[in-house]
């Protein structure tokens, strides 16, 4: 497959991605509170929150044997491959026992601390539906591997696909459920069965896409410590996310105000539609990119990456502008005009709602060279900094002072994060828009041939 092909499919299977589980957000929501009722939907989204937490106990693992395995595979080096496949499959299985073993316990001292008993949902049905969702959540870090394959045979798009049939058997199934009356234990068990059938038909497929069988894999000490040595650095990326979102919004919480978190949280909310858009592009070029670049194919890695940073710089100057124009008058339309929302504070977030657009397609090269450290530890660092300064900040100026802690955030991520992953590729910052009108018609080019 050419990259241009490879490209554009990833593309469009990730706009496909993101409108099935922005589905699978809204869809159900009305089926809930119909059957439900709005007090007992209120605790099992409390409940969900419980597996949420498993997120972190694979930690990183996953992301760091995939793109280690895509690389080797990419590079030719398909003894290594099987190798890290065999590591991986038992560092993987290791974490989802003690996952199953994190349940159990959490289990029994939920029970002890009576934490289910003034809920509106029975305490063995609320045990019994928690339990069933973090067995679910726990078998899905297996997926993380097996997404290795699918990139490995340049399939990436395929996979992503299976997983938004995931998302609509889920939505499918859930509304069976729903319209025939059962409750949260029913819906739980529903989600742990539609989780297995996925990723048994995940991994099959996706065994089948390589070329291993004539490879037996080894368990190699060497690459137990390079995955858990990456996988630690990949685990820091929801951790500075966590810091950086949930950090801000609960300083401007005790510094401002309820009403100031609701007007934070929904302007924040708005300039990062912006996001979304050169989040496709992120997604777009990463399969493929990693794939060239696991080859040696720098040169290609260069030209297209060049493209991606500056069209994603080019699309957050065009979205920030018309959100700075006339994004308030939307914002006035979306809440009935019930918050108000100082024309300063806006700009401040517009503002820095491009900085994001400068690195964030930049951060692939990370994930692509799989090298997380650098990332990881100036997001992390600067998500407490951020934190600090919006709480420093909000007394003298407010909203704008918190506003003004976020955007220094991406501000200084943009000056780090751009210069940073263009030296790891071996390339100037000033290449990126020195050859960006070469590298447009190369591409546009090869665009119409397709």
């Amino acid at each position: 497959m050419s990259i241009i092909k490879g490209i554009i499919s990833n593309g469009l299977a990730n706009v496909v991605q993101k409108i099935v589980r922005i589905a699978d957000q809204l869809l159900l929501v009305p089926f809930f509170l119909t059957n439900w009722g709005a007090a007992v939907y209120g605790e099992w989204l409390t409940l969900t929150i419980i597996p949420s937490v498993l997120a972190f106990s694979d930690l990183g693992f996953g992301s760091a044997v995939c793109n280690s395995f895509v690389l080797a595979y990419a590079a030719g080096d398909k003894q290594k491959a099987a190798d890290l496949r065999k590591s991986g499959f038992w560092i993987i299985t290791l974490t989802i026992i003690l996952g199953l073993l994190l349940t159990v316990i959490s289990m029994f001292v939920c029970t002890k601390m009576q934490l289910f008993d003034k809920s509106h949902i029975n305490a063995h049905d609320a045990m019994l539906a928690v339990a069933y969702m973090m067995v679910a959540r726990l078998i899905t870090f297996y997926t993380q591997l097996v997404e290795g394959f699918y990139r490995g045979a340049r399939k990436a798009a395929l996979g992503s696909l299976f997983g938004s049939g995931n998302y609509l058997i889920n939505i499918v199934v859930g509304l069976i459920v729903l319209l025939l009356g059962y409750g949260v234990v029913a819906f739980a068990f529903s989600q742990l069965i539609v989780a297995v059938m996925y990723i048994i038909a995940y991994s099959i497929y996706g065994c089948r896409l390589i070329d291993l069988q004539k490879y037996r894999g080894r368990i190699l000490k060497s690459d137990i410590y390079d995955i858990v040595r990456k996988g630690i650095g990949y685990l820091m990326t929801p951790i500075w996310q966590s810091v950086y979102f949930q950090g801000t919004t609960f300083v401007v919480r005790i510094t401002l105000g309820a009403e100031a978190v609701a007007i934070f949280n929904t302007v924040r909310t708005v300039c990062r539609s912006v996001n979304q858009l050169f989040s496709i592009i992120n997604a777009s070029i990463f399969p493929d990119l990693q794939y060239e670049y696991g080859q040696g194919h720098i040169q290609t890695v260069h030209k297209y990456f060049r493209v991606a940073v500056v069209l994603s710089m080019l699309i957050g100057f065009i979205g920030c502008s018309v959100l700075a124009i006339f994004g308030l008058n939307i914002y006035g339309w979306w809440t009935n005009s019930v918050l108000t929302v100082p024309h300063s504070v806006w700009n401040v977030f517009m503002l820095g709602a491009f900085f994001n657009a400068v690195w964030w397609t930049s951060v692939v090269t990370y994930r692509m060279t799989n090298q997380p450290y650098h990332f990881a530890i100036a997001s992390t660092v600067m998500s407490f900094v951020s934190v600090g300064l919006t709480y420093v900040l909000s007394f003298p100026l407010g909203l704008l002072g918190a506003a003004i802690g976020c955007a220094l955030f991406e501000l200084v991520m943009a000056l780090y994060v751009l210069p940073d992953s263009c030296r790891m590729l071996g390339m100037k910052p000033n290449e990126l828009f020195s050859n960006i009108i070469g590298d447009y018609k190369s591409v546009k080019n090869k665009i119409k041939d397709k």
